[in-house]
């Protein structure tokens, strides 16, 4: 998924110089990673890699300053902003603190989760919309995992 891609990239930019998108498809499908060109790109720029000169006249990517933790923002938020969730058929609804729902729902879509075909966020509600039914229960459980609640079903 999204987030142990990211984890890999930074490594490899980090330790290896890696010249162009090209390259670090590659480098990426050696470690068993097959990723498209477009969700390359998308993955460059969400990581803020900058390709800068290099002392051969070519150029490199480097991973910025302050780029440490690739960790989702949904992961450092819900146990702060999760309130609850219920829903009826594949639809979901997320409560939030006041103001936190528009981040959780960038959190969730940043997952691309199989069972989530994409969220709706207002100002302290998530409607999260399923590919199917029987995805809401593991979907909830995952979200209250996130926010650190423990299953008391």
């Amino acid at each position: 998924m999204k987030p142990q891609r990211h984890t890999v990239i930074l490594e490899l930019v980090r330790e290896n110089r890696i010249p162009s998108q090209e390259a670090l498809r590659e480098r990426l499908s050696s470690r068993g990673i097959e990723v498209a060109q477009a969700t390359l790109s998308r993955d460059i720029r969400e990581l803020g890699l900058v390709k800068v000169p290099d002392e051969n006249g070519g150029s490199v990517y480097l991973v910025p300053p302050g780029v440490t933790d690739p960790t989702p923002t949904l992961a450092r938020l819900m146990p702060s902003l999760y309130i609850g969730a219920d829903g009826v058929g594949n639809l979901l609804v997320l409560k939030t603190l006041i103001g936190g729902a528009q981040t959780i729902a960038v959190g969730i879509d940043w997952e691309e989760w199989p069972e989530v075909v994409g969220t709706i966020a207002g100002d302290d509600t998530v409607l999260i919309i399923l590919r199917q039914e029987s995805h809401r229960e593991e979907v909830v459980r995952r979200l209250e995992e996130l926010a650190g609640i423990e299953a008391a079903r």
